[in-house]
């Protein structure tokens, strides 16, 4: 327990044999409950996690106490599934119970992980809900900074940023410094927090208010799970703070692949944007801005296909012209003016 609210950690893993046993032992003394998850690894992932599990947690500075294979949870003897775990996730824990080890019987990616430690977490009412990777790359030392705005009451989102203090970003590889710019661009305009940076780090605090407020269920399961989450806060009105972190990176090796990456997250962020408008906006000077802006793309395209093809025929293009104008001063017009009622109303 830390500042009178009890603190739960989302570790997801795969493939991290030989880190995640070693970020475990890492965390905290004041964390009450671990929610390890195994994404259907291929190496011992698993073993490790299970062997983790097998220690009771002990006092800070007192011995640890074997107690055996981890126990399915109370009132689950056989380790059925649980409503706060997936179809294809197995939870095996006891009472009183410091690590709690879920495994996917198929991959589903670092946000299907995290969606299954979330779920567990708001099932056992959590009050502050850390998610740390399982590669060793982020300090758990550093945990307070995430939980000491949302125990305060200041915020029930936090999230890492290696980006805004030039000092902290030396250590990231220039393609994934250039890639995180991108989506942090994209992601301010899906999302509605337009001062947020670094949306892909993974070290993030969630309370018990924020995990009820959004639909945790339909959370993305690719890796930009982080950036559909904030979409989902933003509509329900949550308020997010940026905690300044440096870049670490070690002997790991990332899984992402960013060529597929970027787009299929893009995409996302794209479906997203349209749906904030359309839930948040709908009947609002916000959403119809917006409406403005986009209709005014959109008669742009069509002005300056028009236009094309009348050049292509030898026609006159002036008129073709003027209308391509007018309707880029429409779209840039309308745009700005979403922007500007939409920051007005960020959280």
């Amino acid at each position: 327990m830390y500042g009178g609210q009890t603190i739960g950690v989302v570790v997801p893993a795969y493939n991290e044999e030989g880190f995640v046993g070693d970020v475990l032992d890492s965390l905290p003394a004041f964390v009450d409950r671990a929610y390890v998850i195994d994404d259907a690894s291929t190496d011992n992932t698993w073993a490790e996690i299970r062997e983790r599990a097998a220690v009771e947690r002990p006092p800070r500075g007192g011995p640890a106490v074997a107690r055996g294979n981890a126990r399915p949870a109370a009132g689950n003897p056989q380790g059925e599934n649980r409503e706060d775990v997936a179809d294809d996730a197995t939870r095996a824990d006891g009472d009183g119970t410091y690590i709690v080890a879920i495994r996917h019987e198929q991959n589903r990616g670092a946000g299907g992980a995290i969606k299954t430690g979330y779920l567990a977490a708001r099932e056992d009412r959590v009050d502050v809900t850390v998610t740390i990777d399982a590669d060793g790359q982020m300090d758990p030392e550093m945990m307070t900074r995430f939980i000491d705005p949302i125990a305060a009451g200041d915020a029930e989102y936090t999230k890492g940023d290696r980006l805004t203090n030039p000092e902290f970003r030396d250590n990231m590889p220039t393609f994934r410094l250039v890639g995180n710019w991108l989506l942090t661009g994209l992601t301010r305009i899906a999302s509605g927090y337009w001062d947020l940076s670094d949306p892909q780090n993974g070290y993030t605090a969630i309370s018990l208010a924020a995990l009820e407020a959004v639909d945790i269920g339909s959370m993305y399961e690719y890796y930009g799970y982080c950036n559909d989450l904030l979409v989902k806060l933003n509509v329900a009105g949550m308020r997010v703070v940026d905690v300044p972190m440096p870049a670490s990176y070690g002997d790991e090796e990332s899984n992402i692949d960013y060529i597929d990456y970027i787009p299929k997250v893009s995409l996302m962020l794209l479906r997203n944007f349209f749906w904030r408008l359309a839930t948040r906006y709908r009947s609002r000077p916000t959403g119809a801005a917006y409406a403005v802006g986009l209709l005014g793309v959109l008669a742009t395209v069509v002005q300056a296909v028009r236009a094309v093809a009348s050049k292509a025929t030898g026609a006159s293009d002036d008129e073709d012209s003027h209308g391509i104008l007018i309707s880029l001063l429409v779209a840039v017009v309308g745009l700005a003016a979403g922007v500007v009622f939409d920051r007005r109303e960020e959280p």
